[in-house]
């Protein structure tokens, strides 16, 4: 469902920030992890389409042969990159996103009214329902807890039935107890509606609990693309 081969981005004159090759299924969920500073934002921000890469081989996103992003981005075809974000990306982030002069309600159904869909769907209310969030359906943000306005967050990124979820750190403001549950939620409502999701964390025994998937950031002097040039490389823990 998204495969990505080669992708670089240069920060500054000497780092680089490179991911080999990413292959992940509807249903599948992988964390992503290293070091503080070490770019595990930076790589999101890349596969999500907000940051350009400087470099890249291969990005296909969807079934059988994909959509070829990476010709999107050769082109600097930004209307239809806009498109792709919009529809087929999800995004949860670090601080919640929320807007504050909206209802829970109205921010989940947002994305969906974005795109003429109808504000109600079956995925939207089994979220609503496992997330346990009927009762703050009325309130705004500024009434929910940082809890709350995760777990709204999430739903919110999914409402539009994304291919793909990308968050940023969404368990970073929780304490543990509250993390293992959004974490655990967030991969069971992931898979029971196969999209995909990518998730920055610096939690490395949460990621292990869970049993998932583990892109680790490594710093090197010297990356896999430029010898010249220190950076991190992204690559599955064994």
């Amino acid at each position: 469902m998204l495969h990505i081969e080669d992708m670089r981005i240069r920060r500054g004159s000497d780092y680089q920030i490179v991911l080999p090759r990413l292959i992940l299924g509807r249903g599948e969920v992988a964390a992503i992890t290293g070091a503080s500073g070490c770019g595990k934002s930076t790589l999101l921000e890349m596969i999500g389409l907000i940051l350009r890469p400087d470099g890249l081989g291969q990005f296909r996103l969807g079934d059988a042969d994909g959509l070829d992003v990476a010709a999107l981005l050769r082109d600097d075809r930004q209307a239809q990159l806009a498109d792709i974000r919009a529809q087929r990306l999800g995004f949860v982030l670090q601080s919640g996103g929320l807007l504050p002069f909206l209802s829970v309600r109205q921010n989940i159904e947002l994305p969906r009214r974005m795109l003429g869909l109808p504000g109600k769907s079956e995925l939207v209310d089994e979220a609503i329902s496992r997330l346990r969030l009927q009762p703050l359906l009325g309130k705004l943000p500024a009434q929910l807890s940082i809890g709350e306005r995760q777990r709204v967050s999430f739903v919110r990124a999914i409402a539009h039935e994304p291919d793909l979820l990308l968050a940023d750190e969404p368990t970073a403001a929780l304490d543990p107890l509250q993390a293992q549950r959004l974490f655990e939620l967030i991969i069971e409502i992931v898979q029971r509606f196969q999209i995909a999701a990518l998730l920055v964390t610096h939690d490395w025994d949460l990621v292990r609990d869970c049993a998932i998937r583990n892109i680790v950031g490594t710093l090197q002097g010297g990356s896999a693309v430029d010898a010249s040039a220190d950076g991190t490389v992204f690559h599955e823990a064994a």
